[in-house]
């Protein structure tokens, strides 16, 4: 069960967001959930990880990585996990 759930604008960008709950941390862009932290481990989710430039922007923010290359190589070596996290 989700508890101490926080949301805050992501770098106070407008449809940009942090969520923070017990299970780990998550960004979310508009209404679409991006990418998650938890664990040690990042998962991306499957359809929407890259849906656009200004979500890729605020993706690399939140994930500390460099550009889409970057992202590619981690999900490619198998340290981003794709997954659906909007179910």
């Amino acid at each position: 069960m989700l508890t101490n759930i926080k949301v805050r604008n992501f770098e106070d960008v407008k449809n940009q967001f942090i969520i923070s709950t017990n299970e780990g941390t998550y960004f979310q862009s508009y209404n679409s959930i991006i990418a998650m932290k938890t664990m040690g481990k990042v998962y991306l989710d499957k359809d929407t990880w890259c849906y656009s430039v200004t979500t890729g922007k605020y993706r690399n923010k939140f994930l500390g990585d460099s550009g889409i290359n970057e992202t590619r190589t981690k999900i490619k070596s198998g340290e981003y996990i794709l997954t659906d996290l909007n179910k």
